[in-house]
């Protein structure tokens, strides 16, 4: 059948197959040292949601790396418009206004840099990095952002360290393309499927995965180099979605074969990541499950927001 319910939103794609598209990224401008959006601390903003895993990689690594006096931050509410779409609401704990550009949604940020947006029909997602120099959108592709992070860092605008040091990079990218369909969009291809046949083919592929991933970490602390010596781009990108999956994947998006609990050395990785000084912070338990279990109402009919589980929460 065809999607029709504003909940699908303009920021997925949904075909009579009944399989789950993501939309791509519309705004890939870079910083860099001598380009158009050069390194200056102060100038950039970014924009996030606490519930999103994308937005919640690009605040780890803000973390990580020290930037929190030189790039600023504001965050939507937990509740997602029913046509897709982010509001700030500085009233709700943990959220805040748009104290840059004081527009009370996300859209107006994206119609503020794309001429026409709101003709388009499409729908702004996070996070969003944001040049007051300019006063546009830099990018809004979570990848591309903590890569430019990592620029920052090693520029005097944090603290020197590198979470995509030269000599791993083609094997960080290889890891985080390794993990993206199958576990990072694969937890929303099982959720959003709309037939037995698409759910069974993420679901399958989910946990093929996670048992590699499972079976990679048996004698590593980290994903890619010697396995011991550094924490990089690519944990974070995995460790963003285990983070959420026994908490809300789980139940809300049918991804039950096994819990993250139920693997020794995935769990452990998530605990280890969640030890590093600052990454706690970063995670907001009630927007993360408060906004799946509530937003999602063509999946959770009565937004009924389930008070478990008492295992697998990383508090």
């Amino acid at each position: 059948m065809d999607i029709t319910d504003e909940q699908a939103g303009a920021w997925t794609e949904s075909f009579n197959s009944g399989k789950f598209v993501r939309k791509t990224s519309e705004f890939r401008d870079w910083i860099s040292k001598d380009g158009t959006f050069d390194v200056q601390s102060g100038r950039y903003h970014l924009y996030v949601s606490h519930a999103c895993p994308w937005a919640h990689r690009t605040l780890i690594t803000r973390k990580i790396l020290g930037l929190e006096n030189h790039i600023t931050v504001d965050v939507v509410d937990w509740r997602m418009n029913p046509d897709g779409s982010w509001s700030f609401n500085e009233e709700e704990e943990g959220a805040t206004a748009d104290t840059v550009n004081g527009e009370p949604s996300l859209e107006g940020i994206y119609n503020r840099a794309f001429d026409g947006w709101q003709e388009s029909s499409k729908i702004g997602t996070v996070p969003v990095l944001w040049d007051r120099h300019h006063g546009t959108i830099v990018n809004n592709e979570s990848r591309d952002i903590i890569r430019m992070f990592d620029t920052f860092s090693t520029s005097e605008f944090g603290n020197g360290n590198s979470l995509c040091p030269l000599e791993l990079r083609d094997e960080i990218d290889s890891m985080i393309n390794a993990n993206y369909e199958s576990v990072n969009n694969g937890v929303y291809k099982s959720g959003f499927a709309r037939t037995q046949a698409a759910y069974d083919k993420a679901v399958t592929a989910l946990f093929t995965r996670l048992d590699e991933l499972e079976n990679h970490l048996e004698d590593r602390k980290w994903l890619v180099g010697d396995g011991n010596g550094q924490l990089t781009e690519a944990d974070i990108c995995l460790f963003a979605t285990l983070v959420r999956f026994d908490l809300v994947y789980v139940v809300h998006f049918k991804c039950n074969l096994r819990r993250i609990i139920d693997y020794p050395n995935l769990n452990t990785f998530v605990e280890r990541v969640i030890d590093i000084p600052g990454v706690r912070e970063t995670c907001h338990w009630h927007h993360i499950k408060a906004h799946y279990f509530w937003s999602h109402q063509n999946i959770n009919t009565f937004r009924i927001i389930p008070l478990g589980p008492l295992e697998g929460v990383h508090r």
